[in-house]
């Protein structure tokens, strides 16, 4: 069956239809992964890169620069990927960039960021390596999440138990919470420490007061602080007392032993102290001789009334009186 002109027309049109639309398609994915763009690699090192592929984009403060162009494993804990840059792009990346891995909003595609560095004015040339930040990802986030919802339930269970603690009266914290009494001693410690406090206060303010009213230029004191040779005069007087008192030291101990010797010993003041006949003895004799000289007395008194021996005593008393007049004179 032969076509018709018509339908040979709807199949030139289909065809050239489809390829201007194939034609569009390689120019936009062409121009996403810059196929039709002068470009250079630079290259920078991850320990992760969060899943991230080949053929996502790469920004630079936001705008997009190129694309990845290879990730490679060089060992178990780095990763190197190669990203085509925009040759135009070039006078703007400094070697001082970071790059880091990214997703294009909340739940996009992975991309590679690359920070602008601060103090170096060299800009990176094709091979460079610049500088990588891995950041946290998102299963080491709920990893810490989940190890930190577990830490909050053992501390809820711990703080439940203390409340339940304190709620029964248990430990130092519910005594004062729940005990009257510990409660109002407590409260007493601490107003007596606080009229202690007050005291304090006041007794260290006389002090100060007394202090300052010491004149520190007519004083003593003020002779001791200020005046060197009065501060040695005073240091040569406690000296002195300092030996006086070794001295009395000596002499107490010198009259110890004396009196010890009086005790222990035999002599007469050991007589005197400890035999009580000898000092009855010593008593009677004394008497006896107080009894004596009052005898005696009497005697001479009756002597110098007696008609033969009074003139004698009569001249001495003439005697005795010229003796007085004359140093009376000599007066």
């Amino acid at each position: 069956m032969k076509k018709t002109i018509g339908e040979k027309l709807k199949l030139g049109i289909f065809s050239i239809v489809g390829l201007l639309i194939l034609v569009v398609a390689i120019y936009f994915i062409g121009s996403r992964q810059n196929m039709f763009a002068k470009t250079f690699i630079i290259n920078s090192n991850f320990n992760n890169v969060n899943g991230l592929q080949l053929g996502n984009n790469v920004r630079y403060s936001g705008i997009n620069v190129g694309s990845v162009k290879t990730i490679t494993i060089v060992n178990d804990s780095t990763i190197s990927v190669s990203m085509a840059i925009d040759e135009n792009m070039a006078i703007h990346i400094k070697k001082d960039a970071i790059a880091t891995i990214g997703t294009d909003g909340l739940v996009g595609n992975m991309i590679v960021n690359i920070i602008p560095g601060k103090g170096d004015d060299r800009v990176v040339v094709a091979g460079d390596v610049i500088k990588s930040y891995t950041k946290i990802g998102t299963n080491e986030m709920l990893s810490t999440l989940n190890v930190t919802n577990e830490n909050a339930a053992l501390l809820t269970a711990k703080l439940l138990d203390i409340a339940n603690n304190i709620t029964d009266g248990k430990g130092t914290l519910g005594m004062l919470i729940n005990d009257t009494i510990a409660s109002y001693n407590i409260k007493q410690t601490i107003y007596n420490l606080k009229l202690t406090s007050i005291e304090a206060n006041r007794t260290m303010k006389s002090i100060n007061k007394i202090v300052d009213s010491i004149n520190l230029n007519n004083s003593i004191a003020g002779l001791i602080f200020n005046d060197s040779i009065e501060a040695e005069k005073v240091r040569g007087i406690i000296t002195n007392l300092d030996e006086s008192s070794n001295d009395i030291k000596m002499v107490l101990s010198n009259l110890n032993e004396t009196l010890l010797n009086i005790k222990d010993g035999n002599g007469a003041l050991n007589y005197l102290s400890n035999d009580e006949e000898f000092v009855k003895n010593l008593e009677q004799t004394i008497q006896n001789i107080n009894e004596g000289t009052s005898k005696f007395n009497e005697n001479m008194e009756a002597f110098k009334h007696n008609f033969f021996t009074r003139s004698y005593f009569k001249k001495i008393e003439r005697e005795e009186k010229k003796q007085q007049k004359k140093m009376n004179k000599d007066k």
